[in-house]
């Protein structure tokens, strides 16, 4: 379970777990996790991320394999953890990073997922997250289970341009980060979809909050609410009654 999951968006790490099951998987979610340590560690607290990084591993280092519905945290553990570690925990971080997977690598490359047929009235395009694109090499996987689950996907035709969240990146630098989703948002509207799909609940999150501040008529969803079949969940940053 990722933090932006439990805090802002519960559906999508209870679509992620039933997901898992119906996958032949025994799923387990420690009560002791915390944050993987990316704002930290983006910030240049790197001791600091060090020691939330043990914590961690010692949470998760038991388990066969480690999953989350994020490529940015997936990213984090997989990636950066061997480079934040020293000694006998770069060892371990080693060991844990082999274990490590995204949601939709670990349905598709692991499981071989055949996914329920979906009958959604949306036109879908997908958004290739930065840290699932480039650091996991994530782009097939989660484009093979959508089509597996019967569903089109509408390409975007700069899917590998950032979408201006890049954590606390919004934050320093606005007014570049908000012309960098105005993009996007204007490419998924091109293609004719009217709901965007991704693996990163942050960008989905940045861009949701965009579209309603400029108007933009579009709606969001993580990757695991449409391959469950979640329709009775607003789409991100929509109310019951919007």
């Amino acid at each position: 379970m990722t933090c932006l999951a439990d805090l802002m968006r519960p559906s999508v790490a209870q679509a992620s777990l039933e997901l898992l099951q119906l996958a032949g998987c025994e799923v387990t979610v420690p009560a002791q996790q915390t944050c993987c340590g990316q704002p930290s560690y983006n910030n240049g607290d790197f001791s600091g991320a060090a020691r939330i990084a043990q914590q961690l591993i010692e949470n998760f280092e038991n388990f066969d394999y480690v999953v989350l519905p994020s490529g940015s945290c997936a990213g984090m553990l997989k990636e950066h953890y061997p480079k934040l570690l020293e000694g006998e925990w770069l060892a371990r971080a080693n060991s844990f990073a082999n274990r490590v997977y995204e949601l939709s690598t670990f349905l598709l490359d692991i499981c071989n997922y055949q996914p329920a047929k979906q009958h959604l009235p949306a036109r879908i395009a997908y958004h290739d997250s930065c840290a699932g694109l480039r650091e996991l090499g994530i782009r097939q996987q989660p484009r093979t289970l959508l089509a597996r689950a019967g569903i089109e996907v509408q390409e975007l035709t700069q899917a590998d341009v950032c979408c201006g969240f890049g954590g606390t990146f919004c934050a320093k630098m606005p007014a570049i980060s908000g012309a960098m989703a105005d993009q996007k948002l204007q490419d998924a509207q091109d293609t004719g979809a009217d709901t965007l799909v991704g693996g990163d609940l942050g960008c989905l999150l940045a861009l949701a909050g965009r579209a309603r501040r400029t108007g933009k008529n579009i709606h969001f969803r993580h990757i695991a609410e449409v391959l469950i079949g979640d329709e009775a969940t607003p789409p991100i940053a929509e109310s019951e009654t919007s």
